[in-house]
């Protein structure tokens, strides 16, 4: 059995996409997956099975539209990838919780933050499946914008390092 962290995208926030975690947590369950565990009330849940990522991914997106009645995003990540994000976290000697990486299925364009806006203090840096970004003064204080995030979903250090902290009791 492998151990998967999956991000939703867009699920209790902003007063958008209710999804009680143990309504998640049961979902996951009736997939079959093992040790399910939910953290914070954002879509986050670990687990283990034997299903591939691909396989994970169709399984939870369809569960959750039927759930849900529109789509809801899944990023799949192993442990390991988890850690890579983390260690490859371009501030890091930045607050944790002020630094983000939004996770992304597909390899970036290189010129994906060619269309960022509103960029005051905030910094904003690419790698192949995540962007990076920085708020000194807060998220909720920056009027940033990255139009591709769109069709991520962001995590801060913090939550990051909590997941990998999860996977790394089973």
């Amino acid at each position: 059995m492998s151990v998967y962290i999956v991000l939703l995208r867009a699920v209790n926030v902003g007063g958008t996409g209710k999804l009680p975690m143990a309504e998640l947590k049961a979902m996951c369950e009736a997939e079959g997956f093992k040790k399910v565990k939910t953290y914070i009330a954002s879509g986050n849940v670990v687990f283990e099975t034997d299903t591939s990522a691909i396989g994970i991914k169709a399984s939870l997106e369809k569960r959750l539209e039927a759930y849900a009645g529109k789509p809801v995003g899944v990023i799949v990540r192993t442990p390991k990838e988890m850690k890579m994000v983390l260690k490859g976290n371009p501030f890091p000697d930045a607050e944790p919780n002020r630094t983000v990486a939004i996770f992304f299925d597909d390899i970036l364009p290189v010129d994906v933050l060619q269309d960022v806006k509103k960029r005051t203090s905030e910094e904003v840096i690419a790698t192949d499946r995540e962007i990076y970004a920085y708020y000194p003064d807060g998220m909720g204080q920056s009027k940033l914008v990255i139009p591709a995030s769109k069709a991520g979903t962001a995590r801060n250090m913090n939550t990051i390092g909590k997941l990998i902290e999860i996977a790394g009791n089973f």
